[in-house]
């Protein structure tokens, strides 16, 4: 559930507006006990209001590489159908504990399409069959989603479900209220819109997975434009993790990409 919802919530929330507009690079820091102990850099275009493109990085630091040494970079293009994000294709490419983990889905028609998965077999997880793809995105697309929603409406209320390659979970987002978020060293600081994240795993699960893995997770995204004519963005993040405790994501830095 964390290597779902770290990608889901430390993507970049946006609307895509009319006209050309550059991408942007923002750079979050992931706390846990008080160090960092991770980097997330996500980049979006926002070049044509019928497309969009994220591409998130992530690099584990401090502490956190005694845990578990890797690095993931996740992208997605897809398009808007009126009010609705449709993934085209999806690309995950990373390396954990030295071995190699690579995903490309894609949506022909709208539906899931599994194109490539390395390793193609993993004898510790049970497989999710074919079945219950459908009516899956990535998870890179339900933020871009809820970003639209919360654009248009002011609230954060948003459902997905999420096929990753190796997992399927369940997502929805509802509003909380809005918070003024104190100065905090680097970070953004301003109101911002507070939305609830609850995510259950439905399948993948690994032979060893304790139960609270298969129990809901919750996770909360303060969301705001962090600075004039910027996309909307989440500017802090507190989500659930495994080993450090709960993580925190700071944003710490918005400019060109």
């Amino acid at each position: 559930m964390r290597r779902l919802l770290l990608p889901l919530l430390a993507a970049v929330l946006f609307l895509p507006l009319p006209g050309r507009a550059e991408p942007l690079r923002a750079v979050y820091g992931v706390q846990a006990a008080g160090m960092q102990v991770m980097r997330v850099e996500v980049m979006f275009d926002l070049d044509s209001p019928r497309h969009y493109r994220i591409e998130s990085a992530v690099h584990l630091t401090g502490l956190a590489r005694w845990f578990s040494a890797g690095r993931q970079v996740n992208r997605v293009e897809g398009l808007w159908r009126e009010h609705r994000a449709q993934p085209v294709r999806f690309v995950g490419d990373g390396v954990w504990r030295g071995k190699p983990r690579q995903v490309v889905l894609e949506y022909p028609d709208g539906r899931a399409t599994l194109r490539h998965l390395v390793p193609a077999e993993d004898p510790e997880r049970e497989p999710v069959p074919p079945a219950l793809w459908r009516g899956t995105v990535d998870a890179l697309t339900p933020v871009a989603q809820m970003a639209r929603n919360l654009a248009r409406t002011g609230r954060c209320e948003a459902e997905a479900t999420v096929f990753d390659g190796r997992r399927r979970a369940e997502f929805t987002a509802r509003t909380l209220g809005r918070d003024r978020l104190a100065p905090w060293r680097e970070a953004w600081s301003g109101e911002a819109v507070r939305c609830g994240f609850t995510g259950r795993q439905t399948a993948g699960f690994r032979h060893d997975d304790e139960r609270d893995l298969r129990e809901p997770q919750e996770a909360i995204a303060w969301m705001a434009s962090p600075r004039p004519g910027a996309p909307v963005l989440p500017v802090r993040v507190e989500m659930p993790g495994r080993w450090l405790g709960p993580l925190t994501a700071y944003l710490l830095e918005l400019g060109p990409a």
